[in-house]
């Protein structure tokens, strides 16, 4: 499945709520996917961007393994979905305003624990958000400076052509 339905398809079941383990679930599966898509961009995607692609990896590997495993039937993990990753860009903003997205509802989970073992899970797992975010943004930012680059390199070749 393409990268951006699935992204998407998290954002909603996040936003749909629920109690705290589901919450949980969809932050989980959202860090999965994320890891799943950093993973695709360090193997395949632009050259530029497979050292911020690997950090996102890990980074996101971080957020799943600070919050517990859920179980999850078979064809519900939705990063194992993951075939093909389509338009970069688009890929990636779409996944910097879901980890933006679980942040704050890791954030709302944390304001609200009883026990001091939730609250830290959620603040680990908000770091890890908030970093993978940030290797998101950067991974965008190489991607907008290499537009500027093309079109130049496009245009001198149109011009030494004529």
């Amino acid at each position: 499945m393409d990268a951006v339905r699935l992204i998407v398809t998290s954002g909603h079941a996040l936003a749909a709520g629920g109690g705290v383990p589901d919450i949980l679930t969809e932050v989980w599966q959202a860090q999965a996917l994320a890891q799943a898509i950093g993973s695709r961009l360090a193997v395949l995607g632009p050259p530029e961007l497979r050292g911020e692609a690997l950090g996102l990896t890990e980074l996101a590997g971080r957020g799943c393994g600070v919050l517990h495993t859920p179980d999850l039937a078979p064809g519900e993990l939705r990063a194992a979905q993951l075939t093909e990753l389509g338009d970069a860009r688009k890929a990636l903003t779409c996944l910097g305003t879901l980890l933006g997205q679980t942040g704050m509802a890791l954030v709302g989970i944390a304001c609200a624990a009883d026990d001091e073992g939730t609250y830290w899970q959620c603040m680990e797992a908000i770091d890890a958000a908030d970093e993978s975010r940030d290797r998101v943004l950067e991974m965008l930012r190489k991607l907008a400076d290499r537009e500027p680059a093309r079109r130049g390199s496009i245009s001198a070749s149109a011009r030494g052509a004529g």
